[in-house]
């Protein structure tokens, strides 16, 4: 079974930024996942441009950038030039998403859209044809630590099924526990974005959480 887990910098230490990102990578962490924020498409602000620029220097792992901003477009250069990989958009922050989808296409970054809690399969299933990821929020876009949101699993069902005929990887965002990472990397999830559930602030090394979570995905797929 081949999945990602991928650590969400929000919830790192900033302390000592790159001894984080060395336990981090010695602990088999596959890629990094920076959260912008504007404090107007959620009420909240977390990191920019240096943060990502300060990342990607200490690291040759991917990294994808979750803009929750208004707008996308047209900031879309500035994190495109500073390095991510990966660049997920909110469909609803932006008056034409496909153009802004198309700008990273042209761009060569991995072009991914962002689905909230309220947003349906239906509403951005056009969007599947210009999208390579897929990232499923679980819980509502702004704070780490929420608790998961139960009618998730069905839509989440709708992208995987969708994969038939579109060419899309599923991600996973929000209350990433073991027991879902268990129950939905066998059912095709690609990657699953850790925070403070399974990862962050456990006073145990990331080689044994990240360890752990590999293992207990494993025992599932050997139960089949």
């Amino acid at each position: 079974m081949d999945f990602e887990l991928t650590a969400s910098m929000m919830c790192a230490n900033y302390a000592n930024l790159e001894r984080e990102i060395e336990l981090l990578e010695e602990g088999g962490i596959d890629s990094y996942h920076i959260d912008i924020m504007d404090g107007q498409f959620v009420p909240y602000f977390c990191m920019g441009i240096q943060d990502l620029k300060c990342i990607r220097s200490l690291t040759k792992k991917p990294v994808e950038v979750h803009l929750m901003i208004k707008r996308p477009l047209s900031y879309l250069s500035g994190f495109i030039h500073a390095g991510a990989d990966v660049i997920y958009v909110h469909p609803e922050a932006d008056y034409h998403p496909a153009s802004t989808l198309q700008a990273l296409i042209d761009a060569g970054v991995t072009p991914g859209i962002a689905v909230n809690p309220g947003t349906s399969f239906e509403s951005v299933n056009e969007l599947l044809y210009l999208a390579k990821r897929v990232l499923v929020m679980s819980v509502n876009p702004g704070n780490a630590g929420q608790v998961f949101l139960p009618y998730i699993g069905q839509k989440l069902n709708k992208f995987l099924e969708a994969r038939k005929e579109r060419d899309i990887e599923v991600f996973w965002d929000g209350a990433c526990s073991l027991n879902k990472i268990k129950t939905y990397a066998p059912k095709g999830v690609k990657g699953f974005v850790l925070g403070t559930t399974v990862l962050f602030g456990k006073d145990r090394p990331y080689r044994e959480l990240l360890g752990e979570v590999r293992k207990h995905c494993m025992s599932k797929e050997e139960s089949f």
